[in-house]
């Protein structure tokens, strides 16, 4: 059965463009890249970062490609991280990674800009202006020709159009919307200690839309940084009267995307840390005091995190034509190049990937992300070869949730003959801190990655555990 599914998958494959690179010589006899096959990567997340990463140690260096990445960041964080430089209890500093740095080590382009659109035809990425925070132009308006286009732009936070989002609540997918709710927090907790009155009902109280892996680690994170924060002289704040996280999650239960067996332990541990949780709610206005869900009950919350669902960013949409899903992905082939044109590929949460034997295509994980940039890089080889592109299969290795100091819980697949198990505890914080170590590797490098940890391992903290600025 395999083995017809495979000659199957083969027979929908295209056949890439023959090889392209032309080298030319200047009257001074250098050499040139106005020649080479000029591959652009747009978006410099889990994806595209490593993407570009390789690309350039195995094309770019070697002159056999021109490899650029386009990106309207300055550096990079891995993603997951994210909830824990909203808490405060990490300094993102130590683990950002510069694109200007990691392009002139590596061998690729970094072109600072925002893709707002595309000409197929003319083969260029259409970028906006960049500005200073005093406004002030830095890059102007201009295009980025290519012959191999691969969009990794990621995903933001779906509001469902529900009111008050935009103006009251954080989402989480920047380190910059992580660094602003930080502010926020820490800033709460000083306006609540030098204020004339009483900590108010609700004036400490968060509330995090979406119990998905995001939200449930930032609320355990929230648990002992709020604490940590109280404990450097705020005396006037009980953490146990006046400081209150809630979990809100419309689906029954927390983790709705992972095996039930993992929702009911981290919900076990939640339940433990005095987290009140929230499932089959529905949030219908976000007001700057609080929540009000469907039911007609008001949850009263000054700071709230938007985590619900996530989309593909609207840009998708005016792509000259490219067909995207209800939720803007790029719809693509097995191939991971686009139903509308052969020469643009998508990757990582922006792409609408489909898996053979299921109804929903590939999920929006880490995990995906990096099986699908290394596959990404063998592709663009053989395409440079004039070879047959390969179908992607997405591979499940299992999910895992990092509740803070409380505990990790998750399911390794692929282990004992194929059959999955479920770990927590000590093993299973070793196996989460390892996918950030698989990370950095595919960006520095073994040698690199294990010296940055064991670096950062150990290195003396001479500041508090958490971020109080």
């Amino acid at each position: 059965m395999a083995e017809v599914l495979h000659r199957q998958a083969k027979s929908d494959v295209r056949i890439a463009d023959p090889p392209l690179n032309r080298l030319t010589t200047s009257s001074d006899g250098s050499v040139q890249d106005e020649g080479l096959h000029k591959i652009v990567v747009v978006g410099g997340g889990a994806a595209g970062l490593e993407l570009v990463t390789r690309l350039g140690d195995r094309l770019g260096r070697r002159r056999r490609a021109s490899i650029a990445l386009v990106e309207s960041a300055r550096t990079h964080l891995w993603k997951p991280l994210l909830h824990e430089a909203a808490a405060g209890s990490m300094d993102p500093g130590e683990y950002e990674l510069n694109y200007l740095a990691q392009a002139h080590w590596h061998g690729f382009r970094y072109r600072l800009g925002e893709m707002i659109g595309l000409d197929r035809a003319a083969k260029e990425v259409h970028l906006g202006a960049t500005f200073d925070d005093e406004g002030r132009e830095i890059t102007p308006p201009r295009s980025v020709g290519y012959d191999t286009l691969v969009i990794a732009i990621g995903s933001v936070t779906n509001d469902f159009d529900t009111p008050g989002v935009a103006e009251h609540a954080v989402p989480l997918e920047t380190p910059a919307q992580a660094a602003r709710f930080n502010r926020r927090l820490v800033n709460a907790c000083i306006r609540a200690e030098t204020q004339e009155g009483p900590v108010r009902h609700g004036q400490l109280h968060v509330a995090i839309v979406g119990a998905g892996a995001t939200g449930a680690e930032l609320a355990a994170e929230l648990h002992r940084t709020t604490r940590e924060v109280v404990g450097y002289g705020l005396d006037r704040i009980d953490p146990e009267r006046d400081i209150r996280i809630v979990l809100i999650e419309a689906a029954d239960r927390i983790l709705p995307a992972l095996p039930k067996r993992i929702s009911e332990a981290a919900r076990r541990l939640l339940d433990r840390m005095g987290i009140e949780v929230h499932t089959g709610a529905k949030v219908t206005e976000v007001t700057a005091d609080g929540l009000r869900l469907a039911d007609g009950s008001f949850i009263a919350s000054e700071l709230v995190v938007w985590a619900a669902g996530v989309k593909a960013p609207e840009v998708l949409r005016q792509l000259d034509g490219l067909e995207v899903n209800r939720i803007n992905q790029l719809v693509v082939e097995p191939t991971l190049q686009t139903t509308h044109d052969p020469d643009i590929f998508a990757i990582g949460d922006c792409a609408a990937c489909p898996r053979p034997g299921e109804t929903t295509p590939v999920p929006p994980r880490a995990q995906a992300a990096h099986q699908q940039a290394a596959h990404m890089v063998r592709q663009i080889e053989r395409r440079l070869r004039g070879e047959l592109l390969l179908p992607y299969s997405y591979r499940d290795f299992g999910s895992l949730v990092s509740l803070g100091q409380h505990s990790t819980v998750g399911n390794l697949m692929g282990f004992l003959f194929g059959r999955g198990f479920f770990i927590e505890g000590l093993f299973a914080g070793v196996m989460y801190r390892s996918l950030r170590m698989l990370h950095e590797r595919a960006l520095h490098g073994t040698r690199r990655a294990v010296l940055g940890f064991l670096a950062r391992g150990l290195s003396p903290r001479t500041g508090p555990p958490v971020k109080l600025h």
